[in-house]
């Protein structure tokens, strides 16, 4: 399995921001943004390719991996 694989990637609709947003929890703060949906994943699995990149480049390890995990169970429900 790669790298990348590893981990979580979200892109979730922001009515703040009106905007889609990219994110990667537990590898990198922050992420992307745009109106294009497909686009801003695209964009997301570059950054978590090009951090994925820099942690190996300087010898760091890789945080622990988030994909595989039972978040459906953990969510808080909004009622």
């Amino acid at each position: 399995m790669n790298e990348k694989n590893r981990y979580v990637k979200i892109v979730e609709w922001s009515d703040e921001d009106h905007c889609f947003v990219g994110s990667c929890p537990g590898l990198f703060y922050g992420g992307c943004h745009g109106d294009d949906e497909k686009q801003v994943f695209v964009e997301l699995c570059e950054m978590v390719d090009e951090t994925i990149a820099l942690y190996l480049q300087n010898s760091k390890p890789l945080p622990p991996a988030t994909s595989g995990k039972d978040y459906a169970n953990k969510m808080l429900s909004v009622a």
